[in-house]
């Protein structure tokens, strides 16, 4: 494919990366590290966030160390991978259910939580909440004290509301994915862009947000918590890059959806930090 030409300098926040070879495609497309490079360069692409994919009942230490290991010496980023033991239940049933529900050897734990931080290939955090659930009360309090980004993969499953009551105003920034809406939900989207306006640490990413309406609205309305997000591999970069291009706004608002808001809010992303 040929090279994407276009001026800005583009960071990625959502980049599915497979932590074994290229055989494994169990989990739908999965492309090779190398490929996945050539991709993102010829997108126009300098810096990627990159993460295992979401895989239940297991533990995440194996493919974030993967994915560590697979980002060296290549534009990525590291992003550790974690799961819960909590669901949004709000009635009697599914508040008891999370009180005596416990961790077991395969969710993370508190001190996984420091280890990664202070582990310098790892960057901050990526959450699935339909597959991974929620962190308990220990965990959310160990992630408030590290005070990493944590990408939240939001949708019909993860609504606005509920990220709200778990995981919105703590300390930490939260990033929610696909604006929140996925697939393809717009009165979500809106509702998720409506919370910019509560939270200040809240921001989205454009991954899978296919209404030229909702992304709009959002930078027009909020500019500095907009973030690219390309959904790679599952959505080629070029295209992810192209419908943020063609949008109807200004240059400026473009620079910082490509690059500006990301790099104020995840420091490694900034161009001393990398490419």
């Amino acid at each position: 494919m040929l090279e994407l030409e276009h001026r800005f300098r583009v960071v990625d926040v959502s980049v599915r990366l497979s932590p074994i070879d290229d055989s494994d495609t169990s989990r739908g497309l999965t492309i090779t590290p190398d490929r996945l490079e050539r991709e993102m360069h010829q997108a126009g692409i300098t810096r990627s966030i990159v993460f295992p994919p979401s895989r239940a009942g297991t533990s995440y230490v194996a493919p974030n160390n993967g994915v560590a290991r697979r980002s060296v010496d290549r534009p990525f980023v590291a992003f550790a991978r974690i799961n819960g033991t909590q669901t949004p239940g709000r009635n009697a049933t599914g508040r008891l259910r999370n009180a005596v529900r416990q961790r077991t050897d395969h969710h993370t734990s508190p001190s996984d939580i420091e280890k990664y931080a202070y582990d310098d290939r790892f960057h901050g955090f990526v959450l699935d909440p339909t597959v991974d659930g929620y962190p308990d009360d220990d965990v959310l309090a160990a992630l408030e004290d590290v005070d990493l980004p944590v990408i939240v993969r939001g949708g019909v499953d993860a609504p606005p509301e509920t990220l709200a009551s778990l995981l919105l105003g703590r300390s930490f920034p939260v990033v929610v994915g696909r604006f929140g809406g996925h697939p393809l939900n717009q009165p979500l989207m809106n509702e998720m862009i409506d919370l910019l306006g509560v939270y200040d640490d809240c921001y989205l990413e454009t991954s899978f947000v296919r209404y030229r309406e909702q992304l709009e609205r959002a930078l027009f309305e909020h500019p500095d918590r907009v973030f690219f997000g390309s959904g790679a591999p599952a959505c080629h970069p070029n295209v992810a890059v192209m419908e943020i291009l063609t949008l109807d706004v200004s240059e400026d608002l473009l620079r910082r959806a490509f690059s500006k808001n990301a790099c104020r809010v995840i420091d490694v992303l900034t161009p001393d930090s990398g490419p």
